[in-house]
Parts: C-alpha cells; structure tokens; sequence
C-alpha cells in the first residue's frame, strides 16, 4: 500500500463527525448479498422523468416475513440510487461514459442499498450525476443536467442532482445521494425536499466509489419527513424508541450573514416550526468563524497572511480551501492512475477541478488531516450529544442553467 493511500485510510477511518449541521448516532451496517433478487431492464434515458434516470433497472425487496410478524418498514416504498453506488452486474459509472467504458460491471451490491432491500424497498434505477463526484450545480454535459421540478431554469444542485430531482418529481418516494461538500445538502434545498447527510462513517461506504474519503458520506433524500426518518432509522440502525433529551439549537449569526435569507427570517421560520415541538432549550446564537478561530489553531497557517486571523470571511476561506485541498489530495491518489491512462472527456467545470487535484503537489497533507481533527473536535465540544448546529446551506441562490457564475462557499 502506497504511502499516501496509507495515509487517507488511517485519517478516514474515524467516524466522528467534522462538519455538521445537527447530531446523528453513528453505525455501521453489515449485510448479506442480494444478487438474485435482481432482474435487469434495458439502459435507457428518459428526459419525461426530468432527466433524473441514467439507467432504469428492479432490485426486488426481499420477502414480507409471515404473519404474525410485523411489516418490513421500508415495504412499498421505492427508491433511486446515484450512479455511484454498485449494484451486482452492473458498471457504476461515476457520471462519465469513459469511466463506465473502461471498467467492468460490479460482482457485489453496495451494502447500503442491500440494507434498503433486506428492509423491504424496491431500487428501481440509478440516477445521473456531477461528473466523478466533482461540482454542485447537478450539470452533466454528457447525459444532460435533471430538471429540476421547483424551478425549471435552474440548476438542481450535485453531485446527487439525479437523485433529488427524481424525489422532487415524484418519480421515487426517497432517493440515496453522497455528499463530499454539500452535494446532498445543496440539491436537497434546491429542488425544495428534504435531505439527511449523516456523520461521516455513520453509514457504511463499502460498495461506494471513492471522491475523497475523509469528507464521503451516503446520504438520502425525501419529500415526506417520516419516510426520511424511516430511512435514517434503517441506515443509522438506530432503536425503536431512543431516550428523550431536550435539544438546544445553536444558530450561527455570522453566516446568515453571508446568505441572502436574513437571519430573523430563518429564525422565525426554524421557531415556528418547533413551537410545537416538546423538549427545546431557547435557541443560542454565536459567532462562528470566531468559534473555529479559537478552537482549530491549525487553521491559522492556511490563511491569507495579509489578512487578520480574526476577519471571519478570511476563516471561513481557509476552511473551504482546507477541505478541498483535502477532497483534491484523495481524489488524486484514487484516480491519477485513471486520469493519465484514459485522458477522459469532461465538462469544462468538472475537467478544471481534475486537472487541479492531478496537477497540485502537496507539501501540507498532514496538516490538512490536522485542521480536520481539530474541527472536528471544535464542533463536537460546542453540540456534544444535544446541539443542532443551524446554518445556512449555501449563501447564494440556485443558479440559472449554463451559468458561468460560481458558489460563494460550499
């Protein structure tokens, strides 16, 4: 094992959370094979489903158990799967045609989607995507951007953009995505649904394709909050019933500041919505970029040296730089080999950020893994096991369709 991949292995392997927005209970799922359960359609692309579907295909839930034991909680529902996530029999296709040209298909399922399966949900296809993982507009020039149903001249959101329209437009009841920086969150507000991005290592990742995994996580997608929920309590192998604690909303002021949503209004509408709620402390507010600056002293090093160490804009900066030197370094060491051999046809925006992860030398990588513990830390210290983190999701306004604008942050 080379000594980097060595590296990224040992530093992925906590599954602690680095950036949340709330708490999850992590686990990790370990299930059978469900290979012949599973009937093949032909390849197709339907641009009537909004563009969502790359490929149309069944995986067959296993059976009901006999009266008198109770349903499996998933029975009835369908879901779609991003084409990232391997299936038996099939190529994962990473949201490119030369990846899927030059690699065979699959000979296991993805052991999330084995766990939906086994609990009684239908797979019925994979769904298009950024690129390799990269982006977080939901645009593939190759298989063409979903539409998104909320608003037709914008962008859905990505790299899960195929899974959140196929929710959105009512063609699945709940959708699995990953999310490396936002591609979970950022479709999910998008499309106007509900999207769950869990712990990092809450949710086992083997059968997943690789972005970078120090920042990977396998999320989902829903309409209706109790078939999210339903799923998280599969996935998360969570209880039945967990014990009731009050929870404390902690909203981050600053970066309501960034977002063009002022601040009362996400405060009245995150109030309203649980006042009827039992079991809140009154919401408690800080200035984040303070927070961090105080608690990851590793940051320091990564920004700009003109700039004061306490300029919040100038700390957020170098945390988005961090985590994407982080996202580059991996995806380099995963896929350079590929990159090189194949020399794969890329949309412009997706190609820039190849070029820039297989070009960089990195010269830091140990104190990218340092930052990231060390926030991890931070934000464990400041929620502990019953904070809710409240922020925004992104600072800008979906994007119009072949925008050349780019995201504020991720």
């Amino acid at each position: 094992m080379s000594k980097a991949l060595h590296l990224i292995k040992t530093n992925a392997s906590n599954p602690k959370v680095w950036i949340v927005a709330g708490v999850t209970v992590a686990g990790i799922i370990v299930l059978a094979e469900t290979s012949r359960r599973m009937r093949r359609k032909a390849i197709i692309i339907k641009r009537e489903d909004f563009g969502a579907f790359l490929e149309r295909f069944e995986l067959i839930p296993f059976p009901q158990p006999p009266p008198p034991a109770a349903k499996l909680p998933l029975s009835g529902l369908t879901f779609a799967i991003k084409d990232i996530f391997d299936v038996k029999g099939y190529v994962t296709g990473f949201g490119n045609p030369d990846w899927r040209r030059t690699h065979e298909p699959a000979d296991k399922t993805a052991v999330v989607v084995t766990a939906l399966l086994k609990n009684g949900a239908k797979c019925v296809g994979k769904t298009v995507m950024d690129e390799l993982a990269f982006g977080v507009t939901g645009e593939n020039k190759h298989y063409g951007t979903p539409t998104n149903p909320n608003m037709e001249s914008n962008v859905p959101g990505g790299s899960s953009s195929g899974s959140a329209v196929a929710v959105a437009a009512e063609l699945v009841d709940f959708a699995l995505g990953t999310d490396t920086i936002g591609c979970v969150r950022i479709p999910a507000s998008f499309c106007g649904i509900l999207g769950f991005r869990p712990s990092h290592g809450a949710v086992s990742t083997i059968g997943l394709l690789p972005n970078s995994q120090s920042l990977d996580a396998i999320g989902w997608f829903a309409r209706d909050p109790s078939i999210l929920h339903c799923v998280g309590h599969v996935l998360l192998q969570l209880k039945a019933v967990e014990p009731r604690r009050a929870r404390r909303l902690v909203f981050a002021d600053d970066l309501f500041q960034l977002s063009k949503v002022p601040k009362q209004k996400t405060v009245y509408v995150v109030s309203k919505a649980i006042e009827k709620l039992s079991g809140y402390q009154p919401p408690k507010h800080i200035n984040f970029a303070q927070y961090v600056a105080s608690n990851v002293p590793s940051l320091k090093g990564f920004c700009q040296q003109s700039t004061h160490l306490q300029n919040g804009i100038s700390i957020l900066k170098a945390l988005s730089s961090v985590m994407v030197s982080l996202q580059r370094y991996e995806f380099k060491t995963n896929h350079e080999e590929w990159v090189k051999d194949v020399k794969p046809r890329l949309g412009a925006e997706i190609s820039n950020h190849v070029l820039a992860s297989i070009n960089t030398t990195y010269g830091n990588v140990k104190n990218l893994y340092k930052v990231r513990t060390e926030m991890r830390a931070a934000v464990q210290s400041l929620l502990k096991d019953d904070g809710i983190l409240v922020i925004p999701t992104i600072a800008d306004a979906p994007l119009k369709l072949n925008s050349k604008k780019g995201f504020l942050f991720h």
